[in-house]
């Protein structure tokens, strides 16, 4: 019964991973253009969420920074979910929901990226920080499931919305994982070319 149950598990990741490819790949590639030309003109990733998603945001910063799957200058990125002094002063001093926003508002500028992850699109520290990027003309990639929630509707034109045709969180947060895993090798293939016989 166990057994069954975790097999289960298996299928309907791998199920959604398979419906999702021709649903993202269109906004995935956006994404990944976004974050090109904002590394290739000096800019940087700015990255957060809660929870699994802040896992994720520390993640990508390190693959990024560090390298993905192949050797190649380093890339900058930040994880906003990694100070413990600047998130529980922020969340102390004025409001929980304010502690990625004023770090974007102190460290993005213009041209850099918001990667914001929120699994239901709802989570007000994440919106809020949707909002100081735009104060500061940065370009938001947002990755979300569960119909993107008040984050789809948060976001301008020039953003590029990634969300999961899915309702349960562990389902979306497996598939952020493998977009974050597509948006790194993305932006590799860009810089450094298609390597031959690469395992994708």
């Amino acid at each position: 019964m166990l057994e069954q149950r975790i097999e289960q598990q298996f299928i309907d990741s791998a199920d959604l991973k398979y419906q999702a490819a021709q649903v993202l790949s269109k906004p995935i590639a956006s994404a990944i253009q976004a974050i090109l030309a904002c590394v290739t003109s000096g800019g940087k990733v700015l990255v957060c969420g809660n929870g699994g998603s802040a896992a994720d945001a520390q993640h990508f910063a390190a693959e990024f920074v560090g390298r993905f799957e192949r050797e190649r200058p380093e890339l900058g990125a930040i994880a906003l979910t990694t100070d413990s002094s600047i998130l529980t002063a922020i969340a102390n001093d004025y409001d929980f929901d304010q502690i990625f926003s004023k770090q974007v508002r102190a460290l993005g500028q213009s041209g850099d990226v918001l990667l914001a992850i929120s699994t239901s699109g709802n989570s007000k520290n994440i919106l809020k920080s949707i909002e100081a990027a735009h104060q500061r003309e940065m370009t938001v990639v947002a990755l979300s499931g569960k119909g993107g929630g008040k984050m789809g509707a948060s976001l301008r034109e020039t953003d590029v919305h990634i969300c999961v045709p899915h309702d349960r969180t562990a389902r979306i947060q497996e598939v952020h994982l493998l977009v974050l895993h597509c948006l790194c090798d993305g932006v590799d293939t860009q810089l450094l070319g298609d390597q031959e016989g690469n395992q994708v």
